[in-house]
């Protein structure tokens, strides 16, 4: 009956932060709050402590355990957080105990406030006190001394008590546990620690073949370095590239995603691989090798990091398929098998066969491919439609290159049904594509972004929110003007400490649809465009604005701290955000009219920004550097979309 373990009567459940029991590791970044909560409870009425224990996960060996105690909240309801300071795993899990020595002291106390006999309470604490020698190292063996010399004394008994009772006797004896009788939960959990870009980052998106300064000309790497100096001015950290790899001839696609090319015509960059290479080639137009490590290197210098597209699928010329046929699926009348999404075909694609019998050497193939463009200098990737490869495939491929290289970042591109993208996400994907592209009333923003933020999947989940993409012209922008395009901008910067945008063609507004398709008409997915790239526009300059405000302010380095406020017009939508020291305190306040001006009263909630009632506190708005004094929990707004659709107010306590 040993493994029963009888004697540790304490309950510890309902464990939260953990992923489908533990089977997959929460997700943190360096040195943010993990708050780790749960039901701590033992029969009868004996009083119950409890520590959280962490320690970073190693690989040869365990380390030694840190502990913080628990803090009851009510209800058997106990927390605590901790932080880690380096990427990588960190284990925690929980140990509670009775503890008998502050369940003798509320009877201690309770008796001798009622002022009855206590001298049979004494002669338990006195064992108590002897007993913990057990456990103590001599100097605080000397302490215990000083305890038992008092109880045997007993010359005054209210100091007896007072000292019984005192911080100093209790903090030891807490220190003192009696480690037979500390029940541990059932399971060691884990959280996975990542780099702060992991959470707060600024992506730009740009073809590389469209740098060229010259009308209808191949743009270059070296084109692309020039390219940069302006991205960086706009303030991203992040430069995302369509795939750079030699592009199919067989079956290319043509302008506007025609079925057959016309001669020139450079295809779709999604069709990757052909008599020049495949995935660990560089498409011959833009350059050579040496040319895409000095555009890393540039990049650097202008703290971005150039992000690749990871796309798993090849073109019928990709060597791949004369080297590794059973690596795709063969039709009857021996053709291969082209990528299909009925009634969507995609002739210049080939899926590749993830039940192939060769599948080993096919997972080992994809991994060094990421493997090889890591050596190259690259540390993110953009990986293109990974909700249509197997999860055990992400799972083993994402865990092995996190081994060696825990600072590599994964970014999901699926769009498709919620549970595949969670899975995505629980799998290893740090960061995941939304549905912030299509959301558009304040009902379904607030809807929205609450269960990214409030519910268990903000443990996995990171949101990374895009209002356009290559292959997306979404209704809020379609034939719409240039505010539309400042209040998408806006939202998607401050509701998601992860965004991204495609340019030059969302800066410069640009918004005609292909008829009945919810994508740009002349998509520059199958052309080459010639862009000015130093054009000034007033989304151009709102976008640097909303950049440096994110930099200047740890509230939008967050996702998570978000309360959305009450407001009277539907067409207005505000909410707060701070920062996890609850130092920096935002209220973002926007039109979701782009046409019209609209106005109204919202509620600051002041208790979740920590300002008493009535208490006069200054709203510095970030955009326009105006300022107000407001001293109550509803103010009056007013926004004009064609002057600035938004108020981005740092919230200050007045001191006087």
């Amino acid at each position: 009956m040993k493994e029963l373990e009888g004697r540790k009567r304490v309950s510890i459940e309902n464990v939260t932060p953990q992923i489908d029991g533990g089977k997959y590791p929460i997700k943190r970044i360096i040195n943010e709050n993990i708050l780790v909560q749960a039901d701590i409870f033992v029969d009868g009425h004996d009083k119950v402590k409890a520590s959280l224990l962490y320690r970073k996960a190693q690989a040869k060996g365990q380390g030694k355990w840190k502990e913080t105690p628990m803090q009851f909240i009510g209800n058997d309801h106990w927390e605590a957080t901790f932080r880690a300071d380096n990427i990588g795993n960190y284990e925690y899990t929980i140990e509670a105990w009775v503890d008998h020595f502050s369940t003798w002291q509320y009877g201690l106390r309770k008796k001798f406030e009622d002022n009855q006999d206590i001298n049979t309470e004494l002669l338990i604490g006195l064992d108590y006190l002897e007993k913990a020698k057990a456990n103590a190292s001599a100097a605080e063996i000397k302490k215990l001394q000083v305890g038992i010399d008092m109880i045997q004394a007993n010359s005054n008994e209210a100091k007896t008590v007072s000292y019984a009772l005192s911080d100093t006797i209790s903090e030891l004896m807490a220190s003192l546990n009696d480690k037979e009788k500390v029940g541990r939960y059932s399971r060691t959990l884990t959280v996975k620690v990542e780099p702060k870009q992991a959470l707060f980052s600024a992506w730009y998106e740009f073809f590389p073949r469209s740098t060229s300064s010259e009308e209808g000309k191949h743009g270059t790497f070296r084109d692309c370095e020039r390219v940069l100096e302006e991205v960086a001015q706009m303030g991203f950290d992040v430069v995302y590239l369509p795939p750079i790899h030699p592009i199919g001839e067989k079956n290319r696609k043509g302008l506007n995603n025609a079925t057959t090319a016309n001669e020139g015509d450079p295809g779709s960059p999604w069709a990757i691989g052909s008599r020049h290479g495949g995935h660990k080639a560089i498409h011959p137009e833009l350059g050579t090798m040496e040319d895409f490590e000095s555009l890393v290197n540039k990049a650097k210098q202008l703290d971005i990091q150039i992000a690749l597209d990871f796309a798993i699928q090849c073109a019928p010329d990709h060597p791949y398929v004369t080297e590794h046929p059973d690596w795709f699926t063969w039709r009857p009348d021996g053709t291969v098998q082209y990528a299909e999404n009925p009634p969507k075909k995609y002739q210049d694609v080939l899926p590749v066969n993830f039940e192939t019998k060769d599948w080993e050497n096919l997972w080992k193939e994809l991994k060094s491919i990421v493997d090889f463009w890591i050596s190259k200098g690259v540390r993110i990737f953009r990986v293109d439609n990974p909700h249509t490869k197997p999860f055990k495939f992400w799972e083993w491929m994402i865990r092995e290159v996190h081994s060696k290289n825990p600072d590599i970042i994964f970014l999901a591109e699926a769009f498709t049904r919620p549970r595949i993208m969670e899975q995505l996400a629980k799998v290893g994907f740090n960061q995941s594509y939304t549905y912030y592209t299509w959301r558009n009333s304040k009902e379904e923003l607030q809807e929205y972004v609450t269960e990214l933020t409030k519910t268990e999947r903000r443990d996995y989940f990171r949101p990374n929110f895009w209002p356009n993409t290559p292959d997306i012209l979404p209704i809020s922008l379609e034939e719409k003007g240039e505010p539309s395009f400042l209040i998408r901008l806006i939202m998607a910067a401050t509701l998601s400490s992860n965004y991204g945008l495609y340019g030059p063609v969302f800066e410069f507004g640009l918004n005609k649809a292909y008829p009945g398709k919810e994508e740009y008409i002349d998509s520059e997915k199958y052309e080459i465009k010639t862009w000015d790239w130093s054009k000034k526009t007033k989304t151009k300059d709102l976008i640097t604005k909303i950049n440096q405000i994110r930099q200047a302010n740890e509230a939008l380095q967050s996702t998570w701290h978000i309360e959305f406020t009450e407001g009277d017009n539907s067409q207005i939508i505000s909410y707060c955000k701070i920062d996890q020291e609850k130092s920096n305190k935002l209220l973002i306040v926007v039109n979701l009219d782009p046409n019209h001006t609209q106005s109204g009263w919202i509620k600051v909630p002041l208790n979740y920004l920590g300002i008493q009632q009535d208490q006069p506190y200054t709203a510095h708005d970030l955009l326009t550097g105006e300022q107000y004094t407001w001293n109550k929990e509803w103010n009056y707004v007013q926004l004009n979309p064609h002057h600035m659709p938004a108020h981005i107010f740092r919230i200050e306590s007045n001191t006087f």
